[in-house]
């Protein structure tokens, strides 16, 4: 399986890149796995707009991906129901699983809607930036927890 984070922008604070890149690097022992930070042009960027915004981030998404949008509204998953749902998907034969996290604002229901899930990382409020922190840590626990490390414990 190859896993996308896509997402508007750069992270901004060096510690969470750091943090960001250090699981993606455990998770790249297990899949494939790669953070797509997308520049928003333009009127998407100066207005803030969810939808434009969105053009820019649906542009960017591989083929024939399992589509989860992150929005606080979602379904919450413990991570021992995240790995289940990722190794359904492997089972199943699913290739790509892309992630995509929204600016300050959140995503556009043309995102929402196009969705095969909408994943709640928690019902408190995060940083867009520590969002993807938080995603690559609990993509890299799934798959451990898949793997049987001991990670998990």
């Amino acid at each position: 399986m190859h896993i996308t984070i896509l997402a508007p922008g750069k992270i901004k604070e060096s510690y969470i890149q750091q943090g960001v890149d250090d699981f993606l690097n455990r998770l790249n022992r297990y899949t494939k796995a790669v953070l797509t930070e997308v520049k928003i042009k333009g009127r998407a960027a100066a207005s803030g707009d969810r939808d434009l915004e969105a053009d820019f981030l649906l542009a960017r998404l591989p083929p024939a991906t399992y589509l989860v949008a992150l929005a606080p509204h979602g379904r919450a998953l413990s991570s021992e129901q995240l790995a289940h749902t990722i190794q359904d998907l492997e089972n199943q034969g699913t290739d790509s699983m892309s992630f995509v996290i929204g600016g300050p604002t959140g995503l556009s229901d043309k995102i929402l809607n196009q969705a095969s899930l909408v994943l709640s990382l928690s019902k408190m409020t995060f940083t867009h930036d520590m969002a993807r922190l938080l995603l690559a840590e609990q993509l890299y626990r799934a798959y451990a927890i898949n793997a049987g490390s001991g990670y998990h414990k």
